[in-house]
């Protein structure tokens, strides 16, 4: 017998150790369960002999007898103010966080452990940390399972630093590319990203289940939800998303990543139909909660409950809203720490601060801090190095070729120019730790590296990253013109300089000039061209004569000019990372194959916003001064060789919409309507299935298979990224979109080799978003169509049939489990 409490009893399920500890907590301990109002860098300070815990921590600490939970501990950048100096390295990341998690447990009443949070958008986010190429580069390899195996190291490498809850941006997409958080979004559209999210989840946290592993940690998902459509890619703006474009876009990450079992979502700045996202309850308890079925926990921006005072009028008053509204954490706000006032005062019941509180304490439980609070001295886990640079290779696109330029050969004298090319910290985007010298591969480095014998290069700038300043054009233009080819690495940067001016929640403060960062959170653009200097170096490179190869080192699609028969070949390289610099080398001389493809659309201009693939289907035209259509579509990217696509072909033309019945489930016919069918919110009968629902199953019926071939007509190998869409031509509740994402598989192939790709046609590919907000597969004309992108995809027609022998009586669709 043990006179332990019940919390303390690593056997007894979760759900029951909440309950005690919750029972033996004050209203105070409570509140500071919910609260993450400290920076987690004044927390310590660095001594001569290592680092030790401030006054400030302390004082923290005990305001609450304990702490909910503490934000960026080893967090190091030009907004902390942390450098390689100040900073906690690789060695010293278990000891300090383990001197912080002792002197909670062991100086507080209940010696609840206290979560460390820090930020993974690409690899740790601290000293030492491996950082992989943004999102936006991992959308462009198509390869989720690589993402996992990435995801999964640098989930390992923060846990064995100390950290337990990794922050991530998954969520948003790049609907308006002027928004500087581009370089954050796996892309445009929400099946790719959807899967991506679910690579993340499992990467970083293992296995769906009760326990997260001590080499695994919690995911918290950003941000939930719509904020990659904020009005004119103005960060944290509003956005004027109606519920179904809400549903249809901006939620299905966030659904691939709760059935993923994600721990918690960070709710976003924007407002949603008037209220802004932590305090939206529709959104973070109808959706996320009751719909969804979602138990993890919500969390807060940073200081975005005290945006809320606005509308309720002051922090007590405007923490009660969130907290009403179904958030849990805090992030630094003045709002949550004086809940306790809130409760008091009638403004919000206790029983909702407990059952954010509980959902806390339980993911606490769920990592195993009450068994093993500290992580002790060790190996810090070794990062995804090889993997970074892996991911890197495969996200290079190759967006334009004359089929001759490409790939490069020895024995050359090579120019390699422009503000990108030899500049590390300008390839590794936002959200980064100060990088130890010596670290990463620049593009001119990695092409000195990688250039056969005989070969020449010969580097010069060329112009200023910003700018219009024409006084280096001489030199790079008797370079180009003296060479046999010209590399000019051109596009943007997100490193943020140590003066760089900070919101108060790490947002870059850039007005005017826009000096050494031209893209990530808080630099928009309305303007998507090149720099005025850039322009003028390409133009100038390309009247030589001399073939030119541009290389565009980008967080975001810059908008192009028709370079075709003025350049050789043009290659996107979103921020690829530290060794992003060798991948490029590979890709150009062709000691890897060009694998990437678009995440999202490349404009012809800012003015042409939005351009994104998958719009209403209103068959506009275009202005009368440019097209309508991008520069180069969504899922485009180009290979060395030469890939033919047959015609794509279905097992069968029609089905009947009854076969997609709750998609495995079985089918009970509601008592309204005898055969199967309820009446829908928009008032028309629909098919009401369900988990649990039936009476016996529904009939088998063979599946509908779409089936296209592929050959490899060229002289080298390939690996092909087949894509699958679908267009609804006629029928459906709602107007249907141009084309939507629903598949895709990648496929290597010999020259001359042919291989059959094939994709299941089921509810989720053919279901579309009807009046009543649920995801229904309707009667109507689809066009499935297989390509290598949006735009050169071919498609075969499919009858969806709502015969009374198929379908039942008046039938118009059959749901389709959220």
């Amino acid at each position: 017998m043990t006179d332990d409490p019940l919390f303390r009893d690593p056997a007894a399920p979760v759900a029951a150790r909440v309950r005690d500890l919750l029972g033996r907590m004050t209203l105070n301990e409570k509140v500071g369960q919910v609260n993450q109002r400290m920076y987690g860098w004044d927390a310590y300070e660095r001594t001569a002999t290592g680092h030790r815990l401030t006054e400030a921590f302390r004082a923290e600490v005990a305001a609450y007898d304990g702490m909910g939970a503490l934000y960026g501990l080893q967090r190091a950048d030009a907004w902390s103010g942390v450098t390689a100096e100040s900073g906690i390295g690789a060695a010293e990341g278990a000891r300090v966080s383990d001197a912080v998690q002792r002197h909670v447990v062991e100086r507080t009443r209940l010696g609840i452990p206290v979560l460390l949070v820090e930020e993974m958008p690409h690899g740790l986010q601290a000293l030492d940390g491996t950082l992989l190429p943004v999102n936006l580069a991992v959308g462009a390899t198509w390869n989720p399972e690589l993402y996992e195996e990435a995801a999964a190291l640098a989930a390992a490498q923060l846990r064995s630093r100390g950290g337990h809850v990794a922050l991530v941006s998954a969520l948003d997409l790049v609907r308006d590319p002027r928004w500087g958080r581009a370089e954050e979004c796996f892309g445009e559209d929400p099946y790719l990203a959807a899967r991506f999210t679910e690579a993340l989840v499992r990467g970083v946290q293992g296995p769906p289940g009760g326990r997260i592993g001590p080499d695994r940690a919690a995911v918290v998902l950003k941000h939930f939800a719509g904020q990659g459509a904020a009005v004119g890619g103005r960060n944290s703006a509003a956005t004027e998303l109606g519920l179904r474009e809400l549903r249809e876009i901006h939620l299905e990450a966030a659904l691939a990543g709760v059935r993923a079992g994600a721990a918690g979502v960070m709710a976003a700045y924007n407002e949603f139909d008037g209220l802004p996202c932590a305090a939206n309850r529709d959104l973070l308890t109808g959706i996320l909660r009751e719909t969804w079925g979602f138990t993890g926990l919500v969390m807060a921006d940073g200081l975005a409950l005290d945006r809320l005072v606005r509308l309720a009028g002051d922090p007590v008053a405007a923490g009660a809203m969130a907290l009403a509204a179904g958030t849990d954490l805090s992030l630094w706000d003045g709002c949550f720490p004086r809940l306790a006032e809130a409760v008091e005062g009638g403004l919000v019941d206790e029983a909702a601060l407990d059952a954010a509180v509980g959902r806390v304490l339980a993911l606490k439980f769920r990592l195993g801090l009450f068994e093993r609070p500290y992580t002790r001295d060790g190996p810090p886990a070794a990062g995804p190095e090889r993997l970074s640079e892996r991911i890197a290779r495969e996200s290079v696109t190759l967006l334009a070729h004359d089929r001759v330029t490409l790939p490069l050969t020895g024995g050359a004298r090579i120019a390699v120019l422009g503000p990108n090319a030899d500049s590390v910290p300008q390839q590794i985007g936002d959200y980064t730790a100060p990088q130890r010298p010596g670290t990463g591969v620049s593009v001119l480095d990695g092409l000195r590296a990688a250039a056969p014998a005989g070969t020449e290069i010969v580097y010069a700038r060329g112009c200023g990253l910003v700018g219009g300043d024409r006084s280096a054009l001489p030199e790079a233009v008797a370079l180009t013109a003296g060479a046999d080819v010209a590399v000019v690495v051109l596009g943007g940067s997100s490193a943020r300089a140590a003066e760089t001016h900070f919101d108060a929640n790490g947002a870059a403060v850039v007005t005017g000039d826009p000096g050494g960062m031209t893209c990530g959170e808080g630099v928009d653009l309305a303007d998507l061209s090149l720099p005025e200097g850039q322009l003028a170096l390409l133009e100038a490179l390309a009247a030589t004569g001399t073939p030119v190869v541009v290389v565009l080192v980008q967080g975001r699609p810059h908008a192009l000019p028709d370079l075709a028969g003025r350049v050789g070949a043009v290659l996107s390289a979103w921020y690829p990372g530290p060794w992003g610099g060798r991948a490029v080398a590979d890709v150009l001389f062709g000691v890897a194959e060009p694998v990437g493809r678009l995440p999202v659309s490349v404009p012809r201009s800012a003015a042409q916003l939005p351009v994104f693939y998958n719009g209403k289907d209103h068959g506009y035209r275009g202005y009368v001064d440019q097209p309508a259509t991008a520069r180069h579509a969504f899922g485009h990217g180009l290979t060395y060789g030469s890939v033919e696509y047959g015609v794509p072909r279905l097992s069968r033309s029609a089905v009947g919409v009854a076969e997609f019945a709750g998609e495995g489930h079985a089918v009970t016919p509601p008592p309204e309507h005898g055969d199967g069918y309820g009446t829908g919110r928009d008032g028309g009968p629909q098919r009401d299935d369900g988990p649990g629902a039936g009476r016996g199953p529904r009939p088998v019926h063979r599946p509908v298979v779409c089936s296209v071939e592929v050959r490899n007509t060229g002289e080298r190998p390939v690996r092909e990224t087949v894509q699958l869409y679908v267009r609804r031509v006629l029928g459906g509740s709602s107007w249907p979109r141009v084309r939507e994402l629903r598949g895709f598989d990648r496929v290597a192939l010999a020259p001359g080799e042919r291989a059959e790709v094939s994709f299941t046609v089921d509810a989720g590919v053919l279901a579309s978003v009807s009046r009543s907000g649920r995801r229904v597969v309707e009667p109507g004309e689809f066009m499935i169509e297989a390509g290598p992108s949006s735009d050169r995809a071919q498609g075969v027609r499919l009858t969806v049939r709502a015969s009374a022998q198929e379908a039942g009586p008046g039938a118009v669709g059959v749901s389709v489990p959220p």
